[in-house]
């Protein structure tokens, strides 16, 4: 896969990201802590280019609304760029899925042996890719992300799901 040239990297990508408060649900301390880990990985690096928007860097702010996944993208400065609504159906199954085997994991950690934790976990991150993946290709056209930002935005949207 070919590395976009460094400027490129310095325009598209998110400085910012917010998830809109009311759409998160009451979660336990093991799904907020992948919340934390996944915005400060995600503001770390990543790959986002809204299409026809080349002047970034951006901010990013992820709700739902309606049974819709909402991407409100604005510049640095807080001007607007684009707001996508995405259908949350597609999502739906893998969601709930990866809350199913992350309540697995967790368990497993306490009281598993390593190879079910290992095993649980292998599947943990497989649902994950797939959730990743149906992600960039609902985002195809819209915005260009890579692999490792689509995991990471997945994880987010997991945790605004779970509620909705």
């Amino acid at each position: 896969m070919n590395k976009p040239p460094a400027e490129e990297d310095a325009n598209h990508r998110i400085v910012a990201v917010t998830l809109d408060e009311e759409s998160i649900g009451r979660s336990g301390p093991d799904i907020e802590h992948e919340r934390a880990i996944a915005i400060y990985d995600l503001v770390e690096k990543n790959l986002f280019a809204p299409e026809g928007a080349d002047n970034g860097p951006f901010t990013l702010h992820i709700g739902i609304t309606g049974n819709r996944l909402m991407f409100d993208i604005r510049r640095e400065d807080g001007t607007p760029v684009v707001a996508h609504l995405l259908s949350l159906t597609p999502f739906r199954r893998i969601v709930k899925d990866y809350f199913m085997i992350c309540d697995s994991y967790y368990q497993a950690i306490r009281t598993g042996t390593p190879d079910k934790i290992e095993a649980i976990d292998m599947g943990r991150r497989g649902i994950h890719d797939e959730g990743s993946r149906t992600l960039q290709e609902r985002l195809k056209g819209k915005v260009r992300v890579d692999f490792e930002t689509a995991r990471r935005l997945f994880t987010l949207i997991s945790v605004l799901h779970w509620k909705g």
